[in-house]
């Protein structure tokens, strides 16, 4: 270690900046993030990028707008992300299921 360093020319803020991403706090059912973390264990993905994809997906893919939908994990193949999203549908019809009012489990 040295006995000093030069600290004029530094930043505050994140070591590395995430470009389009942005942080942010948000309150989600515990089945919503069981199913999201489920998944990503199953599939290989964080469970954030489950949620994000699954959300991209919905407010996107309505009017056609998926192929502008941001990016995706690199080596991702079509049939892979068909896959996600048919699991995705699985999981979140599951989660309706459970958090219908008159349904015990």
């Amino acid at each position: 270690m040295k006995d000093e360093y030069d600290f004029s020319n530094a930043k505050r803020g994140a070591v590395a900046s995430s470009k389009g991403k942005t942080r942010i706090t948000i309150m989600l059912d515990d089945a919503v993030i069981e199913a999201a973390r489920s998944l990503a264990e199953t599939e290989g993905f964080g469970y954030q990028t489950v949620i994000n994809n699954t959300l991209r997906h919905a407010l996107l893919n309505e009017k056609g707008k998926a192929a502008e939908a941001g990016h995706l994990k690199k080596g991702l193949t079509a049939s892979e992300l068909k896959n996600l999203e048919k699991k995705l549908r699985e999981v979140a019809s599951e989660i309706h299921r459970l958090m219908e009012p008159d349904v015990r489990p």
